[in-house]
């Protein structure tokens, strides 16, 4: 469950980022905002890598989730030194894999967890779920 949190924060945080992007063209504050916005996906991909630990090591999971997780941060490191550095031509497209990847990786954790409760992912395959 934290690690969907977690995902699901980290995909909303990513959603929000190109907002505070376009503010930042066209308004006086949109600099602090999208610095704000940036702050807080960093905090989720952390959010994210300790989640993932936590699932592996107390929870008894797969280590999986942590590699992702740790690639991420590092994505989200990059992207932060790119936008620092303002070599746009990197951030931008860096910045829409991101949110591609996040949202990949939202779509496959959710779907799993709703098929485990019983719900309509099993019943659309034609299977029962039996707790």
């Amino acid at each position: 469950m934290l690690l969907r949190v977690a995902i699901t924060l980290q995909t909303l945080a990513l959603f929000a980022t190109p907002i505070t992007a376009g503010l930042l063209l066209s308004s006086p504050d949109g600099r602090a905002l999208h610095s704000v916005s940036a702050y807080g996906v960093f905090a989720v991909a952390v959010l994210h890598l300790v989640a993932a630990i936590l699932v592996w090591r107390p929870g008894g999971g797969s280590p999986r989730p942590i590699l992702y997780a740790a690639g991420f941060l590092g994505l989200t490191l990059a992207q932060v030194a790119l936008g620092i550095a303002q070599v746009k031509t990197l951030h931008v497209p860096l910045g829409v894999l991101m949110f591609g990847m996040s949202v990949l990786q939202f779509s496959r954790v959710w779907p799993a967890a709703v098929g485990r409760r019983g719900g309509d992912v099993h019943a659309a395959r034609g299977h029962l779920d039996h707790p």
